[in-house]
């Protein structure tokens, strides 16, 4: 079997892909997407960093791949759905770069406040502008975090021993998980208010897209600095700009850009704006750990069929996959559901079955669901592999029961989630042998199509409530695929359940709360 390395990767990882038994691997970095499209079909697995792109084009000419590993946790040059659908196993090597990640936002942030970058470049011009470069002392400031998944822990924990003050924003955190890391939860609104110094560690989410804009700025402090080694959509950069012109932010410090590379921008320009070519996980140690991994992983699973941190592949033999599909399926479905509801931190998860899948291997199921209702918010840090263990890490308490009765249905999946504020309750099955069906949503009752993009309206039930949002969508050019409408009784709350053929943007959600008798319009991508 043959196996591509398209980006550059240290030689440990690429020796010991050579050393490996029935295994050729060549490397050819740099290649074009044509150059890329016309070898793939001769190649069984494929090694990749951030420079690749493996597009659905590149998929769908890949008749040979078995499996795509990506050196590093994001996937964003991965085609994951394209990969799925041809049966390609997508690996990561989640945590490789944590520390040197952490390590970075850390010397980022010292950077900035003591303005050494500008100081640097002073002195490289023969200068001694030692008043102008006067700094600002970290001991004692609110160092707030946006996110606080592994890299994030890493950077509260550096900045507690640094002597600062640590709050955070994580929804999926709990209360005790960070009294035990020491450090203060709060709401987003809260972090903004009160930080001297804010630091984003989250993935790309609609909820985080341009989360830096003016209107969160605004709720900042006069002063606050800002630190960006996420992602760089995550910040308004023209935004961003502005405020710093302005003096509202004094000054802000960024390892990745809306566009990479992203040229001379305003916001580059600005004296105490300090840059970063992505040099977040750019250390020795780190390319060396993310080679090693990918290597043995890629080596594992083309030798001996061995799935570690799969992305879209449970770790269960081929057999007991087989049947389990459908189940896997339906539970992550209904996870990413609950997942894209909940805004608060989870304390429980209840996983209840009952019916035939009771006689198939339960621990799978449960572990897409958990996949499902952490993914919205932790993005890659979260796979079929790590999510019991990133539950466990955050402080949730997973437990599976299995129920006698299934109800009026040969199997069933019942999921209840429980927050610091209060409970939620899905309930799942199969119609026919594979199609996923959510049957119970907290106290509403229908059949609900999970897939593609859905609008859940709540609202009171009215004469006219499901006319004016038809009418509504209508007007706004969107098709309506599936409608469910559910009650709890005539006249009190009512459910509208839509999934349309297009997404539905921040105009056609407005447009929807304007209609008489809506309460809540929230729309989630399945």
């Amino acid at each position: 079997m043959k196996v591509l390395v398209s980006d550059n990767l240290s030689e440990l990882g690429v020796q010991i892909l050579a050393d490996a038994p029935g295994i050729e691997v060549d490397v050819k970095v740099g290649m074009s997407p044509e150059e890329l499209i016309a070898v793939i079909p001769d190649y069984h697995g494929l090694v990749v960093r951030g420079a690749t792109k493996a597009t659905a084009e590149v998929i769908a000419a890949a008749s040979n791949l078995k499996v795509i590993g990506r050196a590093g946790t994001g996937l964003d040059n991965v085609d994951i759905r394209a990969a799925s659908k041809r049966g390609i196993v997508v690996m990561n090597t989640p945590g490789g770069n944590t520390v040197t990640t952490a390590e970075h936002a850390i010397s980022m942030m010292l950077c900035m406040v003591r303005n050494i970058a500008q100081a640097n470049a002073s002195m490289k011009q023969g200068k001694w502008e030692k008043k102008k470069f006067s700094g600002t002392e970290i001991f004692n400031k609110v160092l707030g975090i946006v996110g606080l998944g592994k890299i994030g822990a890493v950077v509260a924990d550096r900045a507690t021993g640094l002597g600062m003050k640590v709050m955070a924003y994580d929804p999926f955190l709990s209360l005790e998980q960070a009294k035990q890391m020491g450090i203060r939860l709060g709401t987003l609104e809260e972090v903004f208010k009160d930080s001297d110094i804010i630091t984003f560690h989250v993935p790309l989410t609609d909820e985080t897209r341009g989360l830096v804009n003016s209107k969160n700025i605004a709720k900042m402090k006069t002063g606050v600095r800002i630190v960006n080694c996420s992602r760089g959509q995550v910040v308004n950069e023209d935004d961003l700009a502005d405020a710093i012109e302005s003096g509202k932010v004094a000054g802000a410090a960024l390892d990745v850009f809306m566009q990479e590379p992203p040229g001379l921008s305003r916001l580059i320009q600005l004296d105490n704006v300090i840059c970063t070519p992505h040099l977040g996980a750019s250390t020795r140690e780190a390319q060396d750990n993310v080679a090693i991994a990918v290597a043995n992983q890629i080596k594992d699973y083309l030798v001996d069929g061995t799935i570690q941190n799969a992305v879209n592949a449970p770790a269960v033999s081929g057999e007991a996959l087989e049947n389990l599909k459908p189940y896997l399926d339906l539970a992550q479905r209904l996870g990413t559901f609950l997942g894209s509801m909940i805004q608060t931190g989870i304390t429980n998860v209840e996983c209840q079955y009952s019916g035939a899948v009771l006689e198939m291997e339960l621990k799978p199921i449960t572990t897409c669901f958990l996949t499902g209702l952490l993914k919205p918010i932790m993005q890659d840090d979260v796979n079929q592999v790590n999510a019991p263990m990133v539950a466990e890490e955050r402080g949730i308490l997973v437990s599976e029961t299995r129920m006698s009765r299934s109800e009026n249905f040969i199997s069933l999946l019942r999921f209840k989630v429980t927050t610091q504020s209060s409970e939620h309750l899905v309930e799942g099955t199969l119609f026919g042998k594979s199609e996923p069906r959510m049957v119970r949503y907290g106290q509403f009752r229908g059949e609900f199509d999970l897939s593609g993009e859905v609008l859940l309206i709540h609202g009171l039930d009215k004469p006219g409530l499901i006319g004016q949002v038809g009418s509504t969508l209508g007007a706004l050019g969107i098709n309506i695929s599936h409608f469910q409408f559910a009650r709890y009784e005539p006249g009190g709350e009512a459910l509208l359940f839509l999934t349309t053929d297009t997404r539905a943007g921040q105009e056609v959600l407005n447009d929807l709360l304007g209609v008489s008798h809506v309460v809540s319009v929230r729309r989630v991508t399945i």
